[in-house]
């Protein structure tokens, strides 16, 4: 058996999250180190145990996971592409499978061994479970893109092929075609240091600038089951194959389309949009559409001085990428509205490669991590959705309109429309227990949960005539544009980055991943609060919403901290009442997905634990609940994102492998997928188990 990996210290520095310098400047700007753009003085909610985690503490609940992890397979570099091998001296995979599920029995979807925490620069896997690279960087997917040539890369090639840091997956049904699916992925942004060799940040070339354009943006691209194997792979140039970039027109849509707050010189009717930026997580509709959203879209733009981009995080000076150099609108300065055309929900019709994507603006404008549809009994859509933000909020939209059944153009028109009418409201929470029982140490209650009610305070209604504000002193096209200081006006709930927001099907609870907030309780900010209960949040927590008579559009709801995120040793910390000692160490919950069976699987972004980020699965329910392991890690610099659960299969995206301070092409921190003396390449991943069978069982 082989030994378990020493854990290093802390990764990637000592940015907030654990993430690295060079993450922090491409995916979002550098917002950790920005002033705060929330100064309103609504109640904060969050807080982080005070001190660094011990060595010794991490390898304590690294054991937890067992002695038969410690073989969990990882297939990195030359395996990575192919079904990965069994390790040398193991016994054959499926034996080694029913073994783990004897030992760890656990709750059904969840019985297999978890994988030790690890700095391997690869993708590792439990025992008895097999892997491969689906689709990486660069691949062409369209008819006549170019295979993939890093050297002498171009727009128009990049514009073809699978563009770069893949975050969000949905995989789709193709009736009539055995074995294929729809794969549909977000590419949130560019690391042109990694992408380019030789870059200069301060002299960025046109060139380099279309490139990037290309890489952003979508992809859908059919994928095919190798049933003998387990394998996917993509198959370019199908007929649905699709790119959508951040120069493809979308149509924007909703109570703001055609408002003097989004007209342009190059857009004077408010309706056009010229592509999509950032875009993190997201969903799948109920009639088949996808929904991406548009997350850390202020970076992109360089020179203003308006207290409302200030609120937004929009900078003064040049930005990162300066990409106004070669498109003035980009510039606020020469532009002012074309910032107020992003930061909105898409939806794509991923069965319709001619279609025109929507930017629903009845959501609201804010750092979209995602968006997920549940539907009411009587078939409107629920949307909820969070605004990636240390101290911001999160949002539900309830529609008016119902669901039709049925695959005719009309109806795929009329459903495609249930976004823009409807109610945005945004969250307030209120704790059960005394305030000076919340020390900001993470030691529960008297009650011994963290826990209370709260409800949804609506902003501004939209409909077929006209829309309505709920807001005093905002107009409704103001509620829908400045939806951040609409939340601040209303006295919503501050939270520490509300990321992901998924409901359970199984059971109708929705859950809030909060990745961190180094700030809570530093200096001059707020302190912990019960629905955020640590100071100096470093590892994060996800919270559980009960929606009253667990009907989506009740305006009132329970909550309760399901995880308290960080080292099981760490008294702090807490797993939904399950016994610490059989759980695996999680830190900075991210992404949300579920499985069949209702348990919770949890991707995780800028661990602070000295492991690699990871995905993890948790039971919700029964005698269990809590019980928490970790299914996979990812290489060197890389987050875990987009994770897709099925049957017998489970997806993630691997997003910024190799994205450490000081890397680039010529010295590159990780040499995943494809061995040394080949780029770094972001990459989607499937992994099942060897013997055929579900996942987990």
């Amino acid at each position: 058996m082989r030994k378990l990996l020493p854990l290093i210290g802390t990764p990637s520095g000592s940015h907030p999250g654990g993430r690295s310098a060079m993450t922090c400047r491409f995916r979002c700007g550098d917002a950790c180190f920005h002033e705060v753009p929330n100064t309103s003085s609504n109640e904060y909610v969050g807080d982080v145990i005070a001190g660094a985690l011990s060595r010794r503490s991490m390898m304590r609940a690294a054991a937890v996971v067992t002695v038969a992890a410690a073989g969990a397979g990882a297939v990195g570099v030359a395996q990575a592409p192919q079904a990965g091998a069994v390790p040398a001296g193991t016994v054959p995979a499926d034996a080694a499978a029913e073994a783990a599920r004897r030992k760890h029995k656990g709750a059904r979807g969840l019985r297999f061994a978890p994988v030790a925490p690890n700095t391997a620069d690869a993708v590792t896997v439990p025992e008895g479970y097999r892997q491969n690279v689906v689709i990486r960087w660069g691949e062409p997917i369209l008819r006549g893109a170019p295979a993939f040539d890093p050297e002498k890369q171009t727009a128009e090639a990049q514009a073809g092929q699978f563009g770069y840091n893949c975050d969000f997956l949905a995989l789709l049904p193709l009736p009539g075609e055995r074995n294929r699916q729809l794969l549909v992925a977000n590419h949130e942004y560019t690391d042109e240091v990694l992408m380019f060799r030789g870059y200069d940040a301060a002299n960025p070339t046109r060139e380099q600038a279309e490139i990037a354009w290309a890489a952003h943006g979508l992809s859908a691209v059919v994928v095919e089951e190798d049933r003998k194997t387990g394998k996917l792979t993509a198959v370019s140039r199908h007929q649905l194959n699709r790119r959508v970039t951040a120069t493809t027109e979308f149509r924007l849509t909703g109570p703001v389309a055609g408002s003097d707050l989004v007209k342009t010189s190059a857009d004077p009717s408010g309706t056009k949009v010229l592509g999509t930026l950032n875009n993190c997580s997201g969903g799948v509709t109920p009639w088949g559409t996808t929904l991406h959203g548009e997350e850390n879209f202020n970076q992109y733009f360089a020179n203003s001085s308006r207290a409302s981009d200030k609120r937004y995080g929009i900078g003064t000076g040049a930005s990162e990428r300066k990409w106004e150099r070669f498109d003035k609108r980009f510039d606020v300065a020469q532009e002012p509205n074309e910032v107020h055309r992003f930061g909105y929900v898409v939806e794509l019709d991923p069965y319709d490669p001619t279609s025109t994507p929507r930017k629903h603006t009845a959501l609201g404008r804010f750092k979209h991590e995602g968006a997920t549809v549940r539907l009411t009994a009587d078939g409107r859509p629920v949307v909820y959705t969070g605004d990636d933000e240390r101290f911001d909020y999160f949002y539900k939209f309830v529609g008016s309109k119902r669901m039709k059944r049925g695959h005719g153009r009309a109806v795929r028109e009329h459903n495609m429309s249930l976004l823009d009418e409807g109610t945005l409201y945004v969250a307030k929470l209120t704790g059960d227990s005394p305030a000076i029982e919340i020390d900001g140490t993470g030691k529960l209650p008297n009650d011994g949960e963290f826990d209370g009610s709260g409800e949804w305070i609506p902003l501004a209604t939209a409909t077929a005539d006209g829309a309505v504000s709920h807001v005093d002193g905002m107009s409704a096209d103001e509620v829908f544009v400045f939806t951040r200081l609409a939340g601040d006006k209303v006295g919503a709930t501050k939270m520490d980055r509300p990321e992901d927001i998924e409901p359970n099907p199984v059971t109708g609870k929705v859950y809030v991943a909060l990745t961190n907030n180094s700030n809570r309780g530093v200096g001059s900010n707020a302190k912990a609060d019960e629905a955020n209960p640590r100071n100096a949040n470093k590892h994060g927590h996800v919270l559980e919403l009960t929606e009253r008579w667990n009907r989506p559009e009740s305006t009132r709801f329970a909550w309760s901290l399901f995880l308290v995120a960080g080292d099981p040793d760490d008294p702090a910390t807490y797993f939904a009442g399950f016994p610490k000692e059989g759980v695996s160490p999680i830190s900075c919950p991210d992404n949300v997905a579920f499985d069949p069976y209702g348990n919770l699987w949890i991707s995780t972004d800028g661990a602070q634990l000295g492991s690699h980020d990871g995905l993890f699965g948790v039971a919700t329910r029964g005698e269990r609940r809590g019980e928490l392991k970790q299914f996979l890690t990812v290489p060197k610099g890389a987050e875990t994102c987009g994770p897709i659960i099925q049957d017998r299969r489970v997806l993630v995206a691997v997003q910024h492998p190799g994205e450490i301070d000081g890397a680039s092409v010529e010295k590159p921190a990780s040499t995943w997928p494809d061995g040394p003396g080949k780029y770094v390449r972001p990459a989607v991943v499937a992994v099942w188990r060897a013997d055929g069978c579900d996942i987990g069982v």
